[in-house]
C-alpha cells in the first residue's frame, strides 16, 4: 500500500477556475481516451509534480479508464555537485502518496556529452518516445503550462524564424502515440498555487544550460513586454487560438 499523503495535502481542493481550465484543456483536445496508457515525464520541477497529482486525481473521477506511470530521465548532472542529493529519491517520495512510483532511466548520453539545451531536450524526448513504444504506452505527458507555450512562441519567432508553439495535444507516428500537455491552459502562478496547496517541493535544477538558454532569453523578453502591457500573456495566448492566416505572408 502506498504511503498516505499528509492530511493537509489531501484536503486541499483546487479553486473552481483552475479545475475548469484543466477540464477545458482535457475536453477541448480530447486528450485521454478509454484504455489509454499514460507515461508521465517527471523532471523534478514543480510543473511535472503538479501534473502527476492532477492526473492521479483525474484518474479517480474521469469518465474513462486509463493507467498512469511516472518516469524520469537521469542525466547525472547532480552527481557533479559534491553533497547534492539524488533528486529521483525526493521525487519518488512525493509521488508515492498519490499512488505513483517513479521509474528512473539513465540518459542515452552521459551528461558530459550533451552539446546544448536543444540537443539535451531532443535526446530526452526521443528516449521517452522509445520507452513509450517499448512499454505500449499510448501517450507521453508533459507539465508544460500556458506560459511555456507563450515563451515557445517567442522563441520560435525570434530564433527559429517561424510562427508556431507547443500544442496541448499532438498525434505522432501515424496515430500510435499522443503527446499531451494537460496544464496548457494554466498560468505559471496557478501551477505554483497548486504545488503549494499540495505541499510539493521542486528539486534543484543542476542542468549547466538552464540559466543561459535561448528559452530563458525569450522568457525575459516576455517579462519585459509585460512591464509595458501587464495583460500581454493573456492577449498572446488568445492570439495563438485566433490566427488569421489570410493576413500572413
Amino acid at each position: 500500500m502506498p504511503p498516505k499523503a499528509p492530511p493537509a495535502a489531501k484536503a486541499f481542493v483546487p479553486p473552481p477556475e483552475i479545475n475548469r481550465k484543466i477540464g477545458q484543456a482535457l475536453h477541448e483536445h480530447a486528450m485521454i481516451a478509454d484504455g489509454d496508457r499514460l507515461l508521465l515525464a517527471v523532471s523534478g520541477g514543480i510543473d511535472s509534480l503538479v501534473l502527476a497529482v492532477v492526473l492521479s486525481l483525474w484518474r479517480q473521477k474521469a469518465p474513462v479508464s486509463f493507467t498512469l506511470s511516472a518516469i524520469t530521465i537521469d542525466h547525472g548532472y547532480w552527481r557533479r555537485h559534491p553533497g547534492a542529493a539524488d533528486p529521483a529519491l525526493a521525487i519518488d517520495e512525493q509521488l508515492r502518496p498519490w499512488g505513483l512510483a517513479l521509474r528512473r532511466e539513465p540518459a542515452w548520453r552521459p551528461s558530459g556529452e550533451v552539446e546544448s539545451c536543444f540537443h539535451c531536450a531532443r535526446d530526452r524526448r526521443s528516449q521517452l518516445f522509445s520507452i513509450a513504444r517499448d512499454d505500449g504506452s499510448t501517450a507521453v505527458c508533459f507539465g508544460h503550462h500556458r506560459d511555456d507555450l507563450i515563451d515557445t512562441f517567442f522563441l520560435n519567432l525570434l530564433y527559429g524564424g517561424n510562427i508556431s508553439t507547443m500544442k496541448p495535444k499532438q498525434v505522432l507516428f501515424d496515430g500510435r502515440l499522443k503527446l499531451l500537455r494537460p496544464l496548457a491552459y494554466l498560468a505559471k502562478d496557478e501551477v505554483m498555487a497548486l504545488g503549494q496547496g499540495w505541499g510539493l517541493r521542486a528539486q534543484a535544477n543542476y542542468c549547466p544550460y538552464g540559466d543561459g538558454s535561448r528559452r530563458q532569453t525569450a522568457r525575459e523578453i516576455v517579462a519585459a513586454i509585460e512591464r509595458f502591457q501587464p495583460d500581454a500573456r493573456r492577449a498572446v495566448f488568445a492570439a495563438l487560438k485566433n490566427v488569421r492566416t489570410e493576413y500572413l505572408l
